[in-house]
């Protein structure tokens, strides 16, 4: 919680650690270690208020991190992005480890130092199978037992839980998904049999949503909506409370069989029995109980037929991603120009505060055709907030914009035909010489991924490096991804491609078609931070050779809006570099004036950030 002068107090966990170590040592569970994994059944990045067990429990409201409590200690496991905000959110009762850095060591590590013979607990729908296989091989040596707990002991002590959500499920009209669900099935049925599998159980929420083409709202800034479904050669299934699902909906599910969302388990605990030839394919998104359910000897452990087909966009999403970000780019221009003017021109600084500013973008956003929401919680970020990577202002206890501070808005908006993320920094009066050499070596990096020309199929993981260089030179980095998924009016993140060094970013590489962020940063703690990020659609590139026939890929920035010119060092910037700015400027003139009325503030607003420099 924060106190209305700005000042975040830690949750008070006292009562709550008592309690729930009190049912660990209950004889019905008789254990030493509790796992609270941030996820929910279905391993969602963003996940419901019923979900939110790991922030009941310590007070951490950030989208990433695990919890293992001990009836001695209570430690949260999490990265980079969140230290900070956990550090200010969680009481004396806890201790902080960050993972991913140097020698720190993981969860599945300090699990494996418990006392010989531990039993450690945790609820199996709430884990993935891989998660669960990989810490049972680290605490073998030990010979602990990881113990699968189907009554969730959060849930035992949260009186007012929320309950799952009854919100409506709706249909997305051909118009924005192009593709019907008959002709998707075909697409995945022949990945099933590719794979030597006879079915597929899925179990993401974006995979469902995007195979039937339905959306809903059961968790905030996502159009998802809980459920799971099975693919077979004969059969699809969907499991959701159909009484969720409009007219419209109901209609365009012809030939799916549909059952309550929790019947599920029941349902492949007889599919494995149908046959001694089955085979289902589990993704990493499957949790324990559902890889229990089926029996590991009749699964196929494999990336889900439908991630793979959905990283691609077909023509109708990918023009859909181009109109919405026009509409996205209006919006923000009409944001930042309205800004400017209330703080500099009718002398308004400090009267502005980082959520009534975010309030008012997404006023602006919501005027536009097909805007339907956020896409995640905004992040209007003033001063030393913009050193905190996934902050999010809270009404009432934020910060007042500064005239004297850098100022960086990370915002996404979800759209029927597109979903956008757009990261800008801004100093509205006059910026320190570091301020701006960070700020132009963070473009620096930006431009060159954006600019780059590579060869079909290279990964992610191989270009990182090339946002950071500027960076390096002055020894200074950033600690996340370089760029992300973008899904087509569904998660903001989209896996499993993206531009970083997460082994896994090999696992795929980037093709046409394909979307992706740009967005390096810089952050210092308790002074600033800097962060540029367009959306970009990977499209081909024509080069004079093609050598052995390769195909040849570069970025398509979507996003629009002008980077500004004051904070730019330009001792630093190269020609080419300074070239790029200026036909991205005159780009997103052409793309967004001719939306906005001639003469208007915002339109001459426009025209002096995108002038030539």
């Amino acid at each position: 919680m924060t106190t209305a002068t700005g000042v975040i107090v830690p949750t008070d966990t006292t009562e709550k650690l008592k309690s729930l170590r009190t049912l660990m040592a209950d004889p019905s569970y008789n254990i030493d270690a509790y796992i609270i994994p941030s996820e929910d059944a279905h391993q969602s990045e963003y996940i419901g208020k019923c979900d939110k067990r790991r922030t009941f429990i310590s007070g951490f409201t950030g989208s990433f991190g695990s919890a293992v409590v001990t009836q001695d200690t209570a430690i949260m496991f999490t990265d980079g992005r969140y230290v900070l905000q956990a550090r200010a959110q969680m009481d004396t009762n806890w201790e902080l480890l960050r993972i991913g850095v140097g020698s720190t060591i993981t969860m599945a590590d300090h699990l494996s130092t418990l006392k010989p013979g531990s039993r450690i607990g945790v609820d199996p729908s709430l884990i993935s199978y891989a998660e669960a296989k990989n810490i049972q091989n680290k605490i073998k040596k030990n010979n602990c037992e990881l113990v699968p707990i189907s009554t969730n002991l959060v849930d035992i002590m949260w009186a007012d839980k929320p309950e799952l959500p009854k919100d409506e499920i709706f249909f997305l009209k051909l118009e924005f998904s192009g593709i019907s669900l008959q002709e998707k099935l075909i697409k995945v049925r022949e990945m099933i049999k590719k794979h030597g599998a006879t079915g597929l159980v899925v179990a993401g929420l974006d995979q469902i949503a995007w195979l039937f083409n339905l959306r809903g709202s059961d968790i905030d800034n996502n159009p998802l909506f809980y459920s799971y479904a099975i693919v077979t050669d004969d059969k699809v299934s969907l499991f959701v409370e159909k009484e969720k699902l409009a007219e419209e909906a109901v209609h365009n599910l012809k030939g799916v069989e549909i059952f309550p969302y929790t019947d599920i388990f029941d349902h492949l605990k007889l599919l494995s029995k149908s046959s001694e030839d089955i085979k289902i394919i589990t993704d990493s998104v499957c949790s324990w109980a559902i890889v229990e359910a089926i029996g590991t000897e009749n699964i196929v452990e494999e990336y889900s037929p439908i991630t793979v087909l959905k990283l691609t966009k077909n023509s109708t999403e990918l023009d859909g991603m181009r109109n919405s970000h026009i509409r996205d780019g209006v919006a923000s221009v009409k944001f930042y120009s309205w800004l400017e003017r209330e703080l500099v021109e009718n002398n308004m600084s400090l009267k502005i505060s980082e959520s009534e500013a975010a309030d008012k973008l997404l006023e602006f956003v919501m005027e536009q055709k097909n805007a339907v929401g956020k896409s995640f919680a905004t992040i209007s970020s003033v001063g030393p907030n913009a050193a905190v990577i996934h902050y999010s202002p809270t009404k009432g206890s934020d910060s007042l914009i500064d005239l004297n501070k850098i100022y960086l808005v990370d915002a996404g908006f979800q759209y029927l035909d597109g979903t956008t993320d757009m990261t800008r920094t801004w100093h509205f009066g006059t910026p320190t010489a570091w301020e701006k050499e960070c700020y132009t070596r963070v473009l620096k990096g930006f431009i060159k991924i954006d600019d780059l020309v590579f060869p079909s199929g290279t990964t992610g993981y191989v270009l990182d490096p090339i946002a950071r260089m500027s960076l390096w030179e002055a020894g200074i980095d950033f600690r996340h991804n370089t760029g992300h998924g973008v899904g087509s009016f569904l998660n903001v993140h989209e896996g499993p491609i993206g531009i970083g060094v997460k082994p896994y970013f090999n696992d795929f590489g980037l093709e046409a078609g394909m979307v992706v962020t740009n967005e390096p940063g810089y952050y210092e703690d308790g002074n600033f931070g800097a962060r540029i990020e367009n959306v970009c659609i990977i499209v081909d590139k024509e080069t004079p050779h093609n050598y052995g026939g390769t195909k040849y890929l570069t970025l398509e920035s979507v996003s629009l809006c002008p980077i500004q010119t004051k904070l730019i060092m330009p001792s630093l910037m190269e020609p080419r570099e300074m070239e790029w700015l200026n036909n991205y400027h005159k780009l997103v003139w052409e793309k967004l004036s001719p939306h906005l009325e001639k003469g208007s503030y915002e339109y001459e607003w426009l025209s002096r950030n995108t002038a030539s420099i």
